[in-house]
């Protein structure tokens, strides 16, 4: 709890350094800007700095942060006969994906792994002590195979794009909801002053950012699902059958899964919570499995 709190202090710190970073910015130049553009041009360029400014520091940072959120240890297969077959593993599957080895690590938890990393070529796989203590060499590859699929896929950069672009459209349109609300409450009392209404501008602010961020988690969770169908198709193919993907699937709905922090919980292979729902990470248990089965079935 307390490195979830901290990660979350971590990120809150990055955008509050961005806005002000961004505000001075402007103010050097901001009078040229908005006579040109005008100030809607000045907004869009505030909200795409801000919105892509955060989703790119913890993308570039990805590593680092879930290694030490999660406490995990980088390995290279000299621990021990369960970490020599683990790294010798991610390399052999990196290989049929014509990628470079990920970093490899472990850290203490329940059952889970994630993948995670700004680049394909400079990953990193982490699995929890438990995921390899319940789970058969096969079905532990068959999960190596999923996180490897989100490497080769690029996943980390495509959810990062597509969180600056919700972001952008969140800080764009709230302000300007904002706005519009503030005029029309202040227009309507006489006696509004322009302190009032600068109060209530931000009040608002933060109402529509809210709601419009509820709006833009369920899009960004039903990605997330998506990716993780493809995830286990990639590590059907790496494998050469689903069958070891499903058999993986059916032990984790009989494990406990692991909690993941928030910034790498879309990557992880399994979620704490057992039905789906708008803001799920990952599509049910039963859903996967039966989407594998029927890509064996050539379906």
């Amino acid at each position: 709890m307390k490195r979830v709190f901290v990660f979350m202090l971590v990120n809150f710190a990055i955008l509050i350094m961005l806005s002000i970073t961004t505000s001075v910015l402007f103010a050097l130049i901001g009078a040229n800007l908005e006579s040109v553009f005008g100030e809607w041009a000045y907004l869009a360029c505030f909200s795409l700095v801000l919105g892509f400014g955060g989703a790119m520091i913890s993308l570039l940072l990805s590593k680092p942060i879930a290694k030490w959120s999660v406490g995990a240890k980088t390995i290279d297969g000299t621990e021990g006969e369960a970490e020599r077959w683990l790294v010798a593993t991610v390399a052999e599957l990196a290989q049929l994906a014509n990628l470079k080895t990920p970093e490899v690590a472990i850290y203490r938890g329940s059952a889970n792994a994630f993948a995670t990393g700004a680049f394909k070529n400079h990953a990193l796989i982490a699995v929890s002590t438990d995921i390899m203590q319940q789970m058969t060499k096969e079905e532990l590859r068959a999960v190596l195979g999923h996180e490897m699929s989100h490497v080769a896929n690029g996943d980390m950069v495509t959810m990062c794009l597509a969180q600056g672009v919700l972001n952008t459209f969140v800080i764009f349109l709230s302000r300007i909801a904002a706005y519009a609300a503030s005029r029309a409450i202040a227009e309507r009392s006489e006696r509004a002053s322009r302190a009032s209404s600068s109060w209530t501008y931000y009040l608002f602010i933060h109402l529509f950012e809210f709601a419009l961020g509820l709006l833009a988690s369920i899009v960004t969770c039903w990605y997330s699902r998506k990716r993780e169908y493809a995830a286990d198709a990639g590590s059907a193919r790496l494998l050469g059958s689903p069958s070891s993907m499903i058999a993986a699937l059916r032990r984790l709905g009989n494990l406990k899964p692991g909690i993941l922090p928030d910034s790498i919980k879309a990557f992880g292979i399994a979620s704490a919570k057992r039905r789906e729902s708008l803001f799920s990470t990952h599509p049910a248990l039963e859903n996967r499995i039966e989407a594998l089965q029927n890509l064996t079935r050539g379906i």
